[in-house]
């Protein structure tokens, strides 16, 4: 356990006023869907990329990925090569395409809604479909969030760990209830920078400490060689297989379908904005992906060897190093990383529920007052399942999160290129990539051993391409109303 000074309290206790303001303030400007799902699609290029790289990298990068490199040294950094490619071919080939063709499908808010208007599905199957992996899914995600914020509580303050969930949950469903998507984003570009300058400052000030890049890589040396070897894990000694390498690297596959972070592609207000937004967010991602593994392999050598729980090495660090003041801060971003991410899967599950369950299936004639405050009671529904999954306190947060995003990157991240580049796609070949992708993901996970150690989202993507391509070939063309929307967005893109 850190120290949990009362001026820590304190920080943790300003820094929650300021988001829970936050919220308040969105209230006021929040009064239809379109406000509470994309901000009425008003986001500038820093808001839209911060809040996008925070709520994607979420509690994992300050826990997670510093914890992997704790145990495995450097071969844990082919996650963050994978995830920095994945970020970068994200905002170039997805983020303009779907910021107009969400708007030229009669002003789409959600994935599901896109897709059901991309394609005129008026069974409704598209968007109920979706709507159902993007709730199994997010459950476990949001999951992850929770269990990182009762590590959080239980390490600085001693709390019991289930307090500790409870705690976190209370605190990150409070603004999300109230504000929906601009005190989600707001908050996040607060939170995403909190995130950058901790991220940044521990391994910075150990360095320091320790002499300097040359002292700091021969004491990590002389600990075990291994960790600062790229092809070997250091906590086993074996060399990386192939298979172990392409899981590492398929992390950026999962980016093309995450609910989450394609929001802030069809909230930014303008798709001129997108160059620019594009920049700010793969160099965050750079320095935040580096800065974590560094934070692993120092931490290794800088603090006393008695952590059982690798995922907490950046809480300890920070307590080793800083006074409780700046601990306080920097400990607060660990809260901000949580957040930020959970923030925003509550609001798109909520969405989900409210628009395209709600809305889609029992009342197409409800005032969007109303579907704001069935998103809002959303909101608290869905959290307390996560909390009931968060429970239990031997949860790894890379374990949940590494599920749900194989889960969303299979099921709509093929379905979503395709959409906005194949000319000939049509509903049945959307919902069949939906399903196969989602599906497999599902049911390799269950199985163990040979092939099926690689990671689940290899699989789920490869096989969702090839039912998009063959159903949508061996089924009737998309109507001429559909292609000529299509050929109206190629030219505008």
């Amino acid at each position: 356990m850190v120290d949990n000074s009362p001026t820590i309290l304190i920080t943790f206790a300003i820094y929650l006023a300021v988001m829970l303001g936050i919220g308040l303030l969105a209230y006021k400007r929040t009064s239809n869907m379109s406000d509470y799902i994309l901000g009425g699609r008003s986001l500038g290029p820093w808001t839209s990329a911060i809040s996008a790289g925070a709520s994607d990298m979420s509690g994992w990068l300050l826990l997670g990925l510093p914890g992997a490199a704790y145990l495995s040294g450097l071969s844990a950094a082919w996650i963050g090569i994978g995830l920095l490619a994945g970020t970068w071919l994200n905002w170039l080939i997805v983020a303009k395409r779907l910021r107009i063709y969400s708007f030229v499908a009669s002003d789409s808010l959600t994935l599901p809604d896109y897709f059901e208007k991309r394609f005129r599905d008026n069974s409704k199957m598209l968007r109920v479909i979706s709507a159902v992996f993007i709730l199994l899914f997010f459950l476990f995600y949001t999951s992850s969030g929770l269990v990182a914020g009762g590590k959080l509580f239980e390490t600085v303050f001693g709390l019991d760990y289930t307090i500790a969930v409870t705690v976190g949950t209370i605190a990150i469903v409070s603004y999300t209830f109230f504000g929906g998507f601009l005190a989600v984003s707001w908050t996040d570009l607060i939170q995403g920078l909190m995130m950058a300058v901790a991220l940044i400052v521990v391994p910075i000030v150990a360095l320091t400490d320790m002499g300097g890049v040359a002292e700091a890589t021969s004491r990590i040396t002389a600990e075990n060689p291994l960790l600062l070897e790229w092809f070997r894990d250091a906590s086993t000694g074996e060399a990386l297989t192939l298979v172990g390498i392409v899981s590492s690297l398929a992390w950026g596959l999962g980016y093309f379908g995450q609910p989450h972070i394609l929001a802030r592609f069809a909230a930014i207000r303008s798709e001129k904005d997108i160059g620019a937004a594009r920049t700010i967010a793969v160099v965050w991602s750079a320095l935040g992906l580096f800065a974590a593994i560094c934070i692993g392999l120092l931490g290794l050598v800088y603090v006393p060897k008695d952590l059982a729980d690798s995922e907490k090495i950046f809480m300890v660090m920070v307590n080793f190093i800083f006074h409780p003041a700046v601990a306080g801060v920097l400990l607060a971003a660990i809260l901000a990383a949580v957040m930020s991410t959970a923030d925003s899967q509550l609001l798109v599950s909520s969405s989900a529920l409210a628009d395209d369950f709600y809305k889609a299936l029992f009342k197409k004639n409800a005032t969007q007052s109303e579907l704001v405050w069935v998103g809002r009671f959303a909101v608290v529904g869905i959290a307390i399942i996560a909390w009931i999954l968060a429970l239990d306190p031997n949860s790894s947060v890379l374990g949940l999160v590494s599920y749900a995003w194989a889960g969303f990157g299979a099921a709509f991240g093929p379905a979503l290129i395709m959409s906005l580049y194949w000319r000939r796609m049509n509903r049945f070949g959307a919902l069949a990539g939906i399903i196969v992708g989602g599906v497999t993901v599902v049911v390799w996970k269950q199985l163990s051993g040979g092939i099926f150690d690689l990671y689940e989202i290899v699989p789920g993507v490869i096989f969702a391409y090839i039912a998009i391509y063959v159903v949508s070939i061996m089924s009737a063309a998309p109507a001429d109303e559909i292609t000529t929307e299509f050929d109206k967005v190629e030219n505008h893109a």
